[in-house]
């Protein structure tokens, strides 16, 4: 019989995440602070429990897929936290993106209980989630990694390992910024033209028809066109990111001086009140600074 599975985040990922280890026939338990977001879950069969620490005492795998440290941290330790019912021979295994030293300082703290603790983020925004394509980004005693994969294989379509925990949040930090200056670049280089006088549709076939064709810039291309910007990766994560990524430069002695910039350009975009719609947003802040 499959691990009973407990899943804590129904958010924008969260949701689909969940959904795909219920229709590959895991038990699944699921919490969410805002209850009603487990309802559609409930209807397809998954357990809701009434705290994280109901979900933890109910279940053999945790799961953990929200916003940032600070909801991460109420998970585990607030009120009714889940880390007060773990125990050896649980896997607890934190899907969130935070920085590589919250997630180095979070295994100190979750040594004493004796579960076994996988920092496993994902690359990828909400269609992937939704279609089961993300690729997991995996850190921790690799037997346990690779005893996970199956259930990592009905959320994502590759797991790659990458070391000791700590090191999965530094590849989500990597991918990240990478993500955040291409999509930048892109913006930055439509506005460019646009004031320029080229039309739309003539720059992205262009970009399109050669060796900078990437399947981002395909997928971001509607939103560019419908001036709409529907979050699958809402603007205010990747702001949050940034930060974390600095910080991490900062301790690592790394320059990122497009990293920076990025900060600054994508705070930008929140204070405008743009922090929910989706990073391609980040064409307003270049429109808004250019006046025009």
């Amino acid at each position: 019989m499959e691990s009973k599975i407990g899943f804590m985040g129904l958010g924008i990922m969260g949701a689909s995440m969940a959904a795909r280890i219920l229709k590959a026939d895991y038990p699944l338990m699921v919490y969410n602070r805002t209850a009603a977001k487990a309802e559609p879950l409930a209807q397809l069969g998954a357990g809701i429990a009434s705290s994280p620490r109901a979900l933890a005492k109910k279940v053999e795998i945790i799961i953990a897929m929200v916003t940032g440290p600070e909801a991460l941290y109420e998970l585990l330790w607030g009120e009714e936290g889940a880390a007060a019912a773990f125990s050896p021979g649980q896997v607890f295994i934190n899907m969130s993106s935070v920085s590589p030293s919250f997630t180095r300082e979070l295994g100190k703290q979750l040594a004493p209980t004796g579960i076994s603790f996988i920092d496993a983020p994902v690359a990828g925004t909400k269609k992937p989630a939704e279609e089961g394509t993300l690729v997991i980004l995996a850190a921790g005693k690799e037997e346990k990694v690779k005893e996970l994969e199956p259930l990592f294989l009905t959320m994502g379509k590759k797991v790659i390992f990458c070391g000791r925990p700590g090191q999965g949040s530094m590849m989500k930090m990597f991918f990240n910024l990478l993500l955040g200056l291409m999509m930048a670049g892109f913006a930055e280089a439509l506005n460019f033209g646009r004031l320029g006088g080229l039309e739309l549709e003539a720059m992205l076939e262009t970009v399109f028809s050669g060796a900078m064709n990437a399947p981002m810039f395909q997928i971001k291309a509607a939103n560019f066109r419908d001036r709409n910007h529907p979050p699958a990766f809402p603007l205010k994560h990747l702001t949050k990111d940034a930060k974390f990524i600095l910080d991490t430069a900062y301790e690592l002695g790394a320059p990122v001086l497009g990293g920076q910039m990025l900060l600054h350009l994508y705070r930008v975009g929140v204070a405008q009140g743009w922090g929910d719609e989706d990073i391609s947003a980040i064409i307003k802040v270049m429109e808004l600074i250019s006046g025009k």
